[in-house]
């Protein structure tokens, strides 16, 4: 595709030329170390200066190997608040619009794909049934590479699943669960291997914890996880402070990123500063190396041309295009990617959630009285002022907390639109939205509590123990 002449460069956005210029790149170097003929190579570096020329007329910056175009790392970093008002980091996600963060825009300054009807039949061929509700909803709605991920699949070739958890608190919510939901379902249909990682490492660094209570809340949170009703055969659940003084392969790629990884490549990508500690510019490679097979010689037999799906929310993407730009480098297939949107605090899309404010969601530690008050009292609604207004003018489900969390948790696909009518037009009032939603909730949240009652210590330090899980590679 890098070397293909007839594509239509001007369509690319900034981000995507940035990363043709450096699969060109690589592929010019494979042509010289293999002694490829003269005029195969001149062609291949004819070009690559095509694509050069091309990105510096686009960016109005020459490209440097391994540093994006500034203004897409992250969303707001070169833009004015007139182009753009949302932000997002891997730690802030700020928006000033009821709507939530405008994901089209995400898409275009990240570079990445959209999620979309053809991709979603291609899913549902494969896999030979109906998607999950967050592919037919758009909740999971960009990727990078899926595709190359199912001609893998139907070619009968393996691949793994990574998702992580930052364990800041000891009490999840629900907006937790969503990439655990997703990545159970991804894994059931494909009968894949999954590791997730949790980065009490990363939460030390951080915040205000010490590393015995960083590790305390992974443990915690990873019986959360483990609620979620993953297979013990085929899942891995590793804390970075316990398993990354195990784990040769792990330690080597961490490495072998960090080499190929500069100072400034990590400011311009995460926007660390000169007062930041070591650990925090280093923490980008750890993040990086469960991408790798060879991570986990015990589950993979060592072998590192395994590739690996991440779901994850977008914010996290600026962790794994560095990655994706390492990769090649270091002699490691890119992981793919899919990106989820952010699921908003009660109080409305534009607000964050905070562990430390209980009223900014429903956590999977609330009774069902908690679950009901939090709701009628806090949740943004999308309704009018008064009964008479709602009749007339309807409500606005673009903007309604409750009907975005219906969105989420709701599998009725008809119920849900049947939902979505009336309340536009007034039939449904506010305070009958939140009753559906307080009757989907209570009774989930429940069913997380009792299953989770049931995972014990011992079976905790199964998860986190590394072994052979139920797949031959």
């Amino acid at each position: 595709m890098a070397d293909s002449p007839n594509c239509d460069l001007k369509s690319l956005s900034p981000l995507q030329l940035f990363e043709r210029v450096t699969e060109q790149g690589e592929k010019v170097r494979a042509l010289k170390a293999g002694k490829a003929p003269k005029d195969e190579i001149d062609a291949a570096v004819r070009m690559l200066l095509s694509l050069k020329l091309s990105y510096k007329t686009t960016t109005g910056q020459d490209y440097q190997a391994g540093l994006p175009p500034k203004d897409l790392v992250l969303i707001n970093n070169g833009t004015t608040k007139e182009e753009d008002e949302d932000f997002v980091d891997p730690w802030t996600v700020q928006t000033s619009n009821a709507k939530g963060v405008d994901y089209d825009k995400l898409i275009v300054r990240f570079g990445s794909s959209k999620i979309d009807t053809d991709l979603i039949n291609r899913i549902e061929r494969a896999i030979g049934q109906k998607p999950h509700r967050f592919l037919r909803r758009g909740i999971f709605f960009s990727h990078r590479d899926m595709d190359q991920i199912l001609n893998a699949y139907e070619n009968k070739k393996s691949f793994y699943l990574y998702t992580g958890r930052g364990p800041s608190s000891q009490a999840m919510h629900v907006g937790h669960l969503i990439p655990f939901i997703f990545t159970k379902w991804l894994q059931e249909v494909f009968d894949v291997p999954l590791v997730i990682q949790l980065t009490d490492d990363e939460k030390y660094l951080w915040k205000d914890l010490t590393t015995e209570k960083a590790y305390e809340y992974a443990k915690e949170n990873a019986k959360d996880i483990i609620a979620c009703g993953f297979d013990i055969n085929k899942t891995f659940i590793f804390s970075d402070l316990d398993y990354l003084g195990t784990s040769t392969g792990f330690y080597r790629n961490i490495v072998k990123v960090q080499k190929h990884v500069t100072f400034n490549q990590v400011k311009g990508i995460f926007g660390f500063t000169d007062s930041d500690c070591i650990g925090k510019i280093s923490f980008p490679a750890i993040q990086a190396a469960p991408s790798f097979s060879s991570s986990f010689p015990q589950i993979f037999n060592g072998k590192e041309n395994i590739q690996c799906l991440i779901p994850c929310a977008i914010d996290q993407d600026p962790y794994f295009r560095m990655t994706r730009d390492v990769a090649p480098r270091i002699g490691q297939p890119k992981p793919a990617l899919l990106h989820s949107v952010f699921f908003p605090a009660l109080q409305g899309a534009q607000t964050k959630m905070s562990a430390s404010d209980p009223n900014s969601s429903i956590f999977l530690t609330d009774t069902p009285k908690q679950i009901k008050t939090k709701i009628n009292k806090h949740a943004f609604s999308g309704g009018r002022d008064t009964i008479e207004e709602h009749r007339k003018y309807g409500g606005n489900c673009d903007v309604d907390v409750s009907f975005m969390y219906l969105t989420f948790f709701l599998e009725d696909d008809d119920k849900l639109e049947q939902l979505k009518q009336a309340y536009t037009s007034g039939e449904l009032l506010t305070g009958e939205l939140k009753k559906v939603l307080i009757e989907t909730l209570q009774p989930l949240i429940a069913a997380h509590q009792e299953r989770r009652k049931q995972v014990t210590d011992e079976m905790v330090k199964q998860f986190m123990t590394p072994r052979k899980l139920a797949f031959e590679f």
